[in-house]
């Protein structure tokens, strides 16, 4: 490692504080400091090549080196850098892309919202929820319901939405209103002999149970994302979907679908709603939005929806909401560009393509003695790691097997993401079929180092 690079990690750790990081580890040990990167490759500051499997954070869906969104950001800033879209202002580039982005999203999604993050956007859902709640003449609608193991950002209400304990503790959180349902997660929770659909049945019996319990005229939507990613890439069983949408008509519940991850090719459709044949009444979208050049997210809802805003607006003179970065005119010039791209690429297609070997090879590592559950869509595959794969034992939690498997394939050369003790695969939708080769035999080989840590103690 240079002088320079040792210079830019003590400084690092002397001043940068680490979301979703260990704090005392940082500290001691430092950051991987990543310098550049081409393709679905990264290269950090001891000169190593890793492939992303990972993208990112769910987001680098056309990899790191990309001319024409360099260029698409480069004429927008050279044009107009900042033009704000309050107090009845607007720019040509937001105006494209709203229009652009109704015209590509599931039937009745005919209204936007900008704002710079995923997070944003589904807190601003239920802001317009309880806004627009307020205006139908049913304020107590404000109950909001998240499953456990879901992800939906992190501001304060939407790690309220959000199932992932570890982001409660310490903060107080969640909030009062903000109930869980139970984790579609087949493998680990069924009952033996339950099949997927009888699976599903009870998760929807215990989803209506909770609504019952609640007060149905108190709940004012369920959020969900089609596969749940921050969760592990859960993807949901047969029947799951139906079943849970059929309780929702039943009550009057709304439904907020988070493409965040799921949207603009991920499972082999430009949403993950069409994957699963969801019917959203809001839906947020973001990361891939831009390709991960530029911070936006978008929130898309009915045009029912905006006239209940607007009669608020009239009482109250304005709809009192808003972000200063809100349809950036460079965020906005890069998506269109990204969408651009996409079309000309035929994205869609290609990952559909290459999903066939991406998932024939994950499936081929149900053999490995970690690996006890496979389920995967597109480029988006989770694996269930367990002690004992026939009685669902899992391994001891101080084991950190994740951790284990995540650090070796660095080593190797394979960023991944461990959950616990799944593991998230979701490279770049750029990916070829034989860069998907080379990740996932470094994926294997990292599931062999960490076997040959664990295998004595099993």
């Amino acid at each position: 490692m240079n002088v320079d690079a040792q210079r830019t990690i003590a400084q690092d750790v002397a001043h940068h504080v680490h979301p979703q990081s260990n704090l005392r580890q940082h500290a001691e040990t430092g950051p991987t400091m990543i310098t550049h990167g081409r393709g679905v490759f990264f290269y950090d500051s001891e000169g190593n090549e890793i492939i992303d499997g990972f993208s990112g954070l769910g987001c680098v869906s056309l990899g790191y080196h990309n001319e024409r969104l360099a260029n698409a950001a480069l004429r927008q800033m050279n044009t107009l850098p900042f033009a704000p879209t309050f107090y009845n202002r607007s720019h040509p580039k937001v105006a494209e892309l709203g229009e652009r982005l109704t015209g590509l999203a599931p039937e009745g999604m005919n209204r936007v919202l900008f704002q710079c993050s995923g997070s944003e956007a589904n807190d601003t859902a239920v802001k317009v929820l309880w806004y627009t709640n307020t205006a139908r003449g049913e304020p107590e609608r404000r109950k909001v319901i998240g499953r456990v193991r879901g992800y939906h950002g992190n501001t304060v209400a939407t790690v309220s939405i959000s199932g992932q304990p570890h982001m409660h503790a310490k903060f107080g959180l969640p909030l009062p209103d903000f109930k869980h349902t139970e984790t579609p997660n087949y493998y680990r929770f069924h009952i033996d002999g339950e099949s997927e659909e009888e699976f599903s049945a009870r998760m929807a019996a215990k989803f209506e149970e909770l609504i019952l319990a609640e007060g149905p005229e108190t709940i004012a939507a369920f959020f969900a994302e089609p596969a749940i990613s921050g969760g592990g890439a859960l993807m949901p069983p047969m029947g799951y979907w139906e079943e849970m949408q059929a309780v929702l008509r039943k009550y009057g519940i709304a439904f907020v679908v988070d493409e965040v991850v799921c949207g603009f090719g991920r499972t082999g459709n430009m949403w993950g709603s069409e994957t699963w044949g969801l019917k959203p009444d809001m839906m947020s979208c973001a990361k891939a939005l831009s390709a991960a050049f530029f911070p936006i997210s978008a929130l898309m809802f009915t045009d029912e929806m905006y006239a209940d805003m607007m009669r608020n607006s009239d009482e109250v003179g304005t709809f009192g909401h808003g972000y200063t970065y809100a349809g950036h005119p460079v965020g906005a010039a890069v998506s269109l560009e990204a969408l651009d791209i996409y079309d000309a690429i035929d994205l869609v297609g290609h990952v559909r393509k290459v999903s066939e070997t991406f998932l024939a090879r994950c499936n081929e590592m149900i053999d490995h003695p970690l690996v006890a559950d496979v389920r995967g869509v597109g480029l988006f595959c989770g694996f269930e790691l367990m002690r004992d794969a026939k009685a669902r034992g899992p391994f001891d939690p101080s084991w950190k097997v994740g951790e284990l498997v995540q650090n070796f394939a660095h080593d190797r050369g394979l960023y991944l993401r461990a959950i616990g003790d799944r593991m998230s695969f979701m490279p770049p939708l750029i990916i070829s079929e034989d860069e998907i080769e080379i990740a996932t035999e470094r994926f294997r080989g990292a599931l062999d180092d960490a076997w040959a840590v664990v295998r004595d103690r099993v």
